[in-house]
This record gives structure tokens, C-alpha cells and sequence, in this order.
């Protein structure tokens, strides 16, 4: 098992840039394919960027290509979301996500979610 806990959501206006980051416990970080996901008010939950266990391999929503950026570091057992030329439709509560197979989109640990509020 593996608990998650994001940080450094907060208010930002319109092209601005962001840094999230999710610190890891539990079992071996490595073992784990990690993923950003978003909520907006009055909407599913969507997926946003994704890694793999060694940092290979990532991939990202439509939305966000271009803009953001995921990275790992297995050392210190955090991955962190850099969001740049931030939208108002950016505005969501993210999740730092934890799966074990990588053709799952989700795996079973979230995090609590950290707010990131873009005004225009």
C-alpha cells in the first residue's frame, strides 16, 4: 500500500505557471506507475499525465500537451506536475494517482487532492 499527498495548488492568473507535487510512503515508490488527474465543480474526474516506474514513458491528455509536465523522482519518492501557460479551464482539484499495471488508466491510492484556481 502506498499513501499520497499533494501540495502546491493554490490561486494563479491566466499564463502562469504552477508546480505540483505528490510525496509518496509506504511500499517501494518504483513500483508504482504514477498519474495526475483533475476534478472540476459539476464534472467527472479526467485524466491529465501520466508516468511510468522508471520515468520512460509519459503521456498526457489533449488539453495539457504542450503545457505541462510530469516528471519522478524515485530517490526522494515524489512525482510532480510543472503547469505552465495555465487556462481558466485548468481550474480543478488535482489527484496524484499510484497503479501497479500500466494499461490501467487508474490504479487504487489517491491522494487527498491539492486546489489550483487559474483566474483570467
Amino acid at each position: 500500500q502506498v499513501q499520497l499527498v499533494e501540495s502546491g495548488g493554490g490561486l494563479v492568473q491566466a499564463g502562469g505557471s504552477l508546480r505540483l507535487s505528490c510525496a509518496a510512503s509506504g511500499r517501494t515508490f518504483s513500483s508504482y506507475a504514477m498519474g495526475w488527474f483533475r476534478q472540476a465543480p459539476g464534472k467527472e474526474r479526467e485524466f491529465v499525465a501520466a508516468i511510468s516506474w522508471s520515468g520512460g514513458s509519459t503521456y498526457y491528455a489533449d488539453s495539457v500537451k504542450g503545457r505541462f509536465t510530469i516528471s519522478r523522482d524515485n530517490a526522494k519518492n515524489t512525482v510532480h506536475l510543472q503547469m505552465n501557460s495555465l487556462k481558466p479551464e485548468d481550474t480543478a482539484v488535482y489527484y496524484c494517482n499510484a497503479k501497479t499495471s500500466w494499461a490501467r488508466l487508474t490504479g487504487p491510492y489517491w491522494g487527498q487532492g491539492t486546489q489550483v484556481t487559474v483566474s483570467s
